[in-house]
């Protein structure tokens, strides 16, 4: 039986869209609201706009690819659903970074790991950051609320193979674990979300809040980049935008000029500061695109006996806390444990090696296990993130400079996960590093990561979660925006998105940026309504 698509229906019965790429001459638009990005925050901001009356213009630089679209091919998916292409890395190279570029943004894209933001994060925000009104309290009202709306919920069906080493080895060790609530409807368990999902059981923005939009009345204008606010430092007068071609790389040589009421700017934590340094937006404390966080990510590899099969079933669907809290938030570096799929381009990549090596390797996927530690930046002195820059192109590169202290996290992070793995019943066990082999037992390999140079390009490093940049709090002398979400110096902006959050989280971040976008939204409509 064919899966319907209904994106594609909306835009038959006529759904107001914009295609950058075909654009035969410039183009000026009007909206009450302009939102620049269609991901979790955008979309989120944009579907309680429309649906509060207001006529709102949702801008996407990537292309618009529905389920029709999603073929489970990553050499399709990785090219024209993420950010350059799944080449997007750290300004010297070292950390490979994950981010949607589509509409729908990386809610399109993601495992579907759906947690809210952990209370001691909260607490630290409002000690530290001066963040007002985000507490645990304040937002719980705002995560039921999401979860109820996105079918969020713990993962009913048995973890698959790949997930169960990791409850499997926290049984046996008496470490912490729980399952993973996932945003999905009558999903088909086919393990491939992260190019997209053909049967839309995932319910990312692309089939809840954007159609939601549309059938409000509401545009979408895709394949269109923007590139600066005009402004005369108080209110920002129009943006201007830059149609790319339907791969979403050249320019086309048309321009787009959006003019609105508000400006709601929710690019991700690299593309929001970005947008606001090429705009030369007012910064008198010179906070935009610093604080930038990673969930920093390494990762340890297994061979197991029994097929594992990484490939199939829910991606994520258990997870471990167990070493994220241990020595308080300020203590040394705590990280989360989870696993990710392992499709034959991801995990080539992933676990290296040429040739032979590499065949081998490959050869031996259907019994690899691998998983990974999310490690919580952004909480103690020496943990300072890194700073969001412009190539003389005006594209943004995220500078991350890895540490000590997040060294000595990441070597933590080996050992706990070797010790699970093999406690799982693995063979062997290595660390993914370029210095690594497969260890035999338990005290070879704590050996090896002991002595293991944690140096740049000899770690594999990556992350799927950017987040901070400009932050909120109420100090402009640390922070770009209001606890509000409002911009200090710019009355008519707003940023709903994960570069608000003053640090890392220490959880995957898409229900975090819907609940706290939600909440900001619905202050903000009262304030348009008091003002109109």
């Amino acid at each position: 039986m064919p899966v319907i698509d209904p994106f594609r229906q909306g835009l038959e019965r006529g759904w107001i869209t914009h295609d950058g790429s075909r654009l035969a001459h410039d183009l000026a638009l009007q909206a009450d609201i302009a939102v620049i990005g269609s991901g979790a925050g955008g979309a989120t901001s944009a579907q309680l706009l429309s649906a509060a009356g207001f006529k709102v213009l949702l801008i996407e630089e990537g292309p618009l690819k529905t389920s029709s679209d999603f073929h489970l091919l990553e050499s399709e998916a990785y090219a024209s659903l993420y950010q350059e292409g799944l080449g997007r890395m750290s300004k010297d190279g070292a950390i490979t970074i994950l981010q949607g570029r589509a509409v729908g943004g990386t809610t399109l894209v993601n495992w579907t790991s759906s947690f809210r933001t952990p209370p001691q994060t909260l607490a630290h925000w409002a000690r530290e950051h001066q963040v007002n009104g985000l507490g645990n309290e304040a937002l719980g009202p705002w995560f039921e609320r999401i979860e109820q709306q996105l079918g969020i919920s713990p993962w009913a069906l048995p973890p698959n193979a790949n997930n169960e080493v990791l409850r499997r080895g926290c049984e046996q060790l008496g470490y912490r674990w729980a399952v993973i609530p996932r945003n999905v409807r009558g999903c088909w368990n086919l393990g491939y979300c992260g190019m997209g999902c053909p049967v839309n059981a995932k319910q990312s923005m692309l089939v809840t809040t954007i159609p939601a939009t549309l059938d409000q009345g509401g545009e979408l204008l895709y394949l269109a980049r923007a590139e600066r606010f005009e402004h005369n430092s108080e209110r920002i007068t129009q943006l201007q935008c830059t149609a790319l071609d339907a791969q979403g790389i050249d320019p086309t040589g048309r321009q787009i000029s959006v003019h609105a009421r508000h400006y709601i700017l929710a690019g991700g934590g690299i593309n929001s500061p970005a947008l606001l340094l090429r705009s030369n937006a007012p910064d008198p404390h010179a906070r935009l695109g610093k604080r930038t966080f990673l969930h920093l990510v390494n990762f340890s590899a297994a061979r197991f006996k029994a097929r594992i099969d990484p490939y199939y079933g829910a991606p994520q669907s258990i997870y471990s806390d167990h070493f994220q809290w241990l020595g308080g938030s300020g203590g040394p570096v705590g990280y989360k444990l989870e696993v990710p799929p392992l499709h034959p381009a991801l995990a080539s990549t992933l676990l290296g090696g040429h040739g032979s090596e590499n065949a081998q390797r490959m050869a031996e996927l259907p019994h690899t296990h691998v998983m990974l530690a999310l490690l919580r930046d952004g909480f103690h002195p020496e943990s300072q993130g890194g700073t969001v820059e412009l190539r003389g192109d005006g594209s943004p590169v995220l500078d991350y400079p890895v540490n000590d202290y997040l060294r000595d996290g990441l070597r933590r992070a080996y050992r706990s996960m070797a010790q699970i793995q093999f406690a799982a019943g693995a063979e062997q066990v290595m660390p993914v590093h370029s210095d690594a082999r497969y260890a035999n037992n338990l005290g070879e390999a704590l050996a090896m990561i002991d002595g293991l140079p944690l140096a740049p390009f000899r770690t594999r490093l990556g992350s799927a979660h950017v987040m901070g940049g400009c932050a909120l709090g109420e100090d402009p002398r640390h922070a770009v925006c209001n606890s509000l979400g409002q911009h200090h110096q710019l009355e008519n902006l707003s940023i709903h998105d994960g570069s608000l959050f003053p640090t890392s989280i220490g959880a995957n971040p898409q229900l975090s940026v819907y609940a706290i976008s939600a909440k900001l939204t619905e202050a903000l409509i009262a304030r348009l309504a008091h003002n109109a």
